[in-house]
């Protein structure tokens, strides 16, 4: 089979304004970045355009470094919905850098079911990320200014809580020192985080106007004074400069898929790290303009889901219609204890021994009062057999079950699938969206139950630090925020190796940021670093330009 460049290659794309009139978005509110990407301008969010569509969000069981296919399923989704003769769109993430040229070398799709074109896409695409990037930066700039210039009115803060980004995997500036040497600013211990898991990045997928942006920007915390008083972007005066940066970034990306289906690209926070979903705008718009409006949050149902509900769905009002939970013979028997080198091979009983991970998920999953489907993600080397043991098994839950083979077959692999969620929608509606925690709750209280009834953790215990930012939220006023656990993707637990049943582990906290802006608290659990390094053998090892053409993405 042909790599997922060169299928993205073959395929002849549509004038993006063809694709855009087709949905009706008129081409004043079109901004072409190319003939096959735009950005699409949008006012305001008009809740009543949408209020009889259907948003459906992608989901799936804990990854495996053989992965899911979760991003494949939503644009094959798509793809087969289009075949069924609905109207669908599809509103994904934007793709970083950082994984790009490190463990997966893309992140568009894969095989006959991409978002197109998939090397823009994955590299640079309308400059969001980039512009992310600079106006976290350049607030780190401006403070390290400020602190500098005020210094001798008395000017100090006791706690600087602002960190420097960027959009690629370095360990190596994940704590460091500035401002050595003679008049060049104030030394300050330091660091780097991913561009995905920033404030700037997370204050871009909840803002719905303008006019949010500058309010999110401005209330920014960036450090705490002297005398215990908060420090924020509004303080400085520079919230107005920060908008002007983020201006065209807050606009949604429109692209196509593989088979000419409509798709919005925007923001790119990732899971473990950080909320995992893409913006409110490209998702209100792909409900607007769409009957069926497809999403999907990162990593397992137990950290992008999870969020989607608590965070995302909590301050938009947003209501999935159903979730669909991607599921693969390769995972499910990795979490059964088969070898990494076997999991290719027919194995009924490994399989049925990593039942454990996808029952716990379905089980969360209803708990918020979502319906249930399950998208197979075939494989070549999946046998019926093992496909029919599974599907018995999914029914059994009283969960629908569809092959999807969209990666091979296109938009034809999907109708399965697609079949079954309009049919489940129309059937068995979901109740009203159910949260883990209430706003009331202390922090301590919300991360608590987010571990012990989701993840089926123990206990939890508490840094010191973690202790003193929780005391420092309450003088905030900050204690109603839903919170955002950062944690490994690979397992229920904090422990990234732990594939089997992790029941009872302990979930330490190590520190809690607060991001008074995107108004979340992020909970930073175990090991897990909010600036990820590079494996062994980095994909940037495998890119390529030959004859003028890019290789190596995939």
């Amino acid at each position: 089979m042909l790599t997922d460049i060169e299928i993205a290659k073959s395929v002849k794309l549509r004038p993006i304004n063809e694709v855009a009139a087709e949905l009706g978005i008129h081409e004043d509110q079109v901004e072409n970045y190319g003939r096959y990407i735009a950005k699409i301008t949008t006012d305001r969010i008009d809740r009543n355009k949408f209020k009889n569509h259907h948003l459906i969000l992608v989901t799936a069981i804990s990854p495996t470094k053989a992965g899911n296919g979760k991003t494949t399923v939503s644009v094959g989704l798509a793809l087969g919905m289009q075949k069924i003769g609905k109207k669908a769109v599809v509103a994904l993430r934007e793709p970083s850098l950082g994984p790009c040229f490190g463990m997966k070398g893309g992140a568009a799709g894969g095989g006959y079911a991409q978002v197109l074109p998939m090397d823009k896409i994955n590299l640079h695409f309308t400059g969001d990320f980039h512009a992310i990037t600079e106006a976290n930066n350049m607030i780190a700039a401006l403070l390290d200014n400020y602190r500098f210039q005020h210094e001798a009115e008395g000017f100090k803060l006791k706690k600087i809580l602002w960190r420097r980004v960027m959009d690629v995997n370095d360990r190596g500036l994940r704590r460091i020192i500035t401002g050595i040497g003679d008049k060049n600013g104030i030394e300050t211990e330091t660091g780097f985080d991913i561009t995905p898991a920033s404030e700037i990045m997370a204050i871009m997928c909840f803002a719905t106007s303008i006019d949010d942006l500058r309010r999110r920007i401005d209330n920014i915390l960036l450090g705490i004074t002297e005398d215990d008083k908060p420090f924020t972007v509004k303080d400085m005066g520079v919230g107005g400069s920060i908008v002007a940066l983020l201006l065209d970034a807050l606009k949604p990306n429109l692209v196509q898929t593989t088979e000419g289906t409509p798709a919005f690209v925007h923001c790119g926070p990732f899971a473990n790290i950080a909320h995992g979903c893409n913006s409110v705008m490209a998702t209100a718009a792909a409900l607007e303009y769409g009957d069926y409006a497809i999403t999907e949050a990162g990593f397992g149902a137990d950290l992008g889901a999870e969020k989607f509900y608590d965070i995302k769905c909590r301050k938009t009002g947003l209501q999935p219609d159903l979730t669909v939970l991607v599921v693969t013979l390769q995972a499910l028997k990795m979490h059964g204890g088969v070898a990494l080198e076997d999991i290719k091979k027919p194995n009924i009983s490994g399989m049925e021994a990593g039942y454990w991970n996808l029952d716990k998920h379905v089980k969360n999953l209803q708990s918020f009062g979502q319906t249930v489907v399950i998208a197979f993600n075939k494989f070549a080397t999946d046998t019926d057999e093992e496909i029919e043991v599974l599907r018995k098994h999914c029914e059994e839950m009283g969960c629908g079950f569809a092959v999807n083979s969209a990666f091979a077959e296109g938009g034809n692999g999907a109708i399965e699938l697609a079949n079954l969620v309009v049919k489940t929608i129309d059937e068995r509606p979901s109740a009203p969206l159910y949260f883990a925690y209430d706003d009331n709750d202390s922090v301590e209280e919300k991360i608590e139950k987010v571990a012990f009834n989701l993840y089926g953790a123990g206990s939890v215990t508490l840094s010191d630090s973690a202790k003193a930012m929780i005391e420092e939220i309450k003088k905030l006023g900050a204690e109603k925020f839903p919170i955002c656990i950062a944690k490994t993707q690979y397992s229920f637990s904090t422990d990234a190796k732990a594939y089997g049943p992790t029941e009872g582990f302990e979930l330490h906290v190590r520190d809690i940021t607060v991001n008074m802006g995107a108004e979340m608290i992020v909970v930073i659990a175990g090991p897990i670093m909010r600036m990820p390094g590079l494996p062994k053998s980095p994909q940037a090892e495998r890119i390529d330009v030959v004859n003028g053409e890019i290789i190596g993405l995939s």
